[in-house]
């Protein structure tokens, strides 16, 4: 049980927008933990996720090209994440004596290729301001004097700087960072009939003013260069979707040091708030640092199209079953059709009681199980251990549906879940394209959406106070867990992320 809130916490919690009825929520979620996925089967091609044939990719690509114009689109960036885990190594490699590579053995290839990268050029740069050759040390094998000046403010300052604005790929002109890659995968398929790009970038308040700076600088010349216009929003994780932490020492809830209750961000999955603020009827979604270079980056057009295709061909699909069920004299052979498209090509299941339903009952079931946001989800097949990704997933009340999860929903020690869990064949690279208007022509709101029970408690140290956490899952998993889902397989081609700054080496980045 936990300490009682006082007034000043109560006060503190108001300001932030968050009730107390959600305070106490967060305060159960501690004491009860969340539940883990109830996994029914791992979605595979043909059992949950669609492989394209030729013919349907440049079917839907036509559908795409076709109808595009008739919607507003929109590309939504998180980019709120510091760069501090692509240089977890290096930074360790700098605080050590800096001589023992062998102990590093990315580092080692990092350095031994150090040329290659996009950011040599500024390095180098910024080495010689300060009196030091970058030559020279990679002559004499000084390698600890690079890793610093690559992380430190006197330098780079990599370590504290959002990946977005860190400069990944080289081109004859320039070197680019993942922000301004997104510009160019923009200005490829999301500008709409005005030529207008739409792009959101989910963001951190400390990194604001280098996002606003950044856009000065080079929005003019990828205008020019692609001739559209990009209009460019910022928005933060709102306070109202932080989370309280408790002190494993204790049990009792984390104070700052001047006694106020210490509250984190809630997880990615909070996101789901600055989703549900954007206007767009189309909305494609994709990380940060999944990009690549010019000259490799036409399989991801492809596919950005073929899935916004497949949405376009089912929502309207999907509007047009919904109008026949609002019609009063719909027929039991109407509803079996909407039935078959629903169960089919939807991939919506009904229970065994479905079928002793009324007519009445089966059009009500169907105008609620259709009238929901609909999102295509890319997949690509796993090149190493099944985890969280694609599978088919009970809810509380027994429904089994199509889920995005992550390997911490995942019961391990559940030998009949791990059974399951290696059945699977794919992962979830972070491909989404999503439709949040309803038939009717009105916004959904997204937050109605949200499945509450999924969420993960996990261990965090802060200002030297070992605690405990809590937070949602990515906003593609509980954030969305009911909306339609359709999963399409898609080109390992089109994944590309950096998770780590040796990744900048692999061919997809040269």
């Amino acid at each position: 049980m936990f300490e009682q809130l006082t007034p000043n916490d109560l006060e503190l919690i108001e300001g932030k927008g968050i009730s107390e009825t959600k305070i106490r929520t967060q305060l159960d979620n501690f004491e009860k933990g969340f539940p883990f996925a109830d996994i029914d089967n791992a979605a595979t091609v043909g059992n949950g996720i669609m492989r394209f044939s030729d013919y349907e990719l440049e079917s839907c690509i036509k559908i795409f090209d076709t109808f595009k114009d008739n919607h507003t689109l929109l590309k939504f960036v998180p980019a709120s994440g510091a760069a501090s885990r692509m240089f977890k190594d290096l930074v360790k490699f700098a605080l050590g004596d800096g001589t023992n590579l062998d102990k590093f053995p990315d580092i080692k290839e990092c350095m031994l290729n150090i040329r290659k990268f996009a950011m040599f050029s500024k390095l180098q740069s910024k080495m010689r301001k300060e009196g030091v050759s970058l030559e020279e040390c990679i002559k004499s094998g000084n390698y600890k004097t690079i890793a610093e000046f690559i992380l430190d403010d006197k330098g780079l300052g990599y370590q504290k700087k959002p990946k977005a604005m860190l400069l990944f790929h080289n081109y004859d002109d320039a070197p680019r960072t993942p922000f301004e890659e997104h510009l160019v995968e923009g200005a490829m398929y999301a500008a709409d009939i005005k030529n207008v790009v739409h792009l959101h970038f989910t963001i951190s308040t400390e990194h604001r003013a280098l996002f606003e700076k950044k856009i000065f600088e080079v929005v003019p010349k990828y205008e020019e260069k692609f001739g559209v216009k990009y209009d460019i929003t910022l928005s933060e994780q709102k306070p109202k979707t932080d989370m309280l932490a408790i002190n494993k020492a204790d049990g009792k809830l984390v104070r700052n040091a001047d006694g106020t209750l210490l509250f984190r961000p809630g997880g990615h999955g909070s996101l789901i708030e600055n989703l549900n603020d954007c206007n767009e009827d189309i909305i494609f979604i994709k990380n940060i640092d999944n990009v690549t270079t010019d000259s490799q980056r036409d399989t991801t057009y492809t596919y950005k199209k073929a899935l916004a295709g497949l949405l376009f061909m089912l929502k309207n699909r999907i509007d047009s079953a919904l109008k026949a069920l609002d019609n009063l004299s719909v027929t039991v052979s109407d509803v079996a059709k909407i039935e078959a498209f629903a169960c089919n090509e939807l991939k919506i299941k009904v229970g065994m009681t479905y079928f002793g339903w009324t007519l009445r009952q089966k059009i009500a079931f169907w105008q609620r199980k259709l009238n929901r946001p609909i999102r295509v989800c890319g997949m690509v097949k796993n090149s190493g251990e099944p985890g969280g990704g694609p599978y088919w997933v009970k809810n509380s009340k027994g429904e089994s549906s199509l889920q995005i999860i992550e390997s911490s929903q995942i019961d391990f020690n559940n030998r009949f879940q791990v059974e399951l869990v290696q059945r699977s064949s794919h992962f979830n690279p972070v491909d989404l394209v999503c439709s949040v208007y309803n038939y009717r022509g009105n916004k959904f709101n997204l937050k109605n959406y949200i499945d509450p029970q999924t969420g993960f408690i996990s261990d965090k140290s802060q200002n030297g106070i070992d605690m405990k956490i809590q937070e949602r899952p990515g906003l593609w998993n509980g954030a969305m867990a009911d909306w339609i889902t359709i999963f399409v397989e898609v080109p390992p081609e089109t994944f590309t992320p950096v998770k780590t700054l040796v990744d900048l080496l692999r061919p997809e980045h040269r």
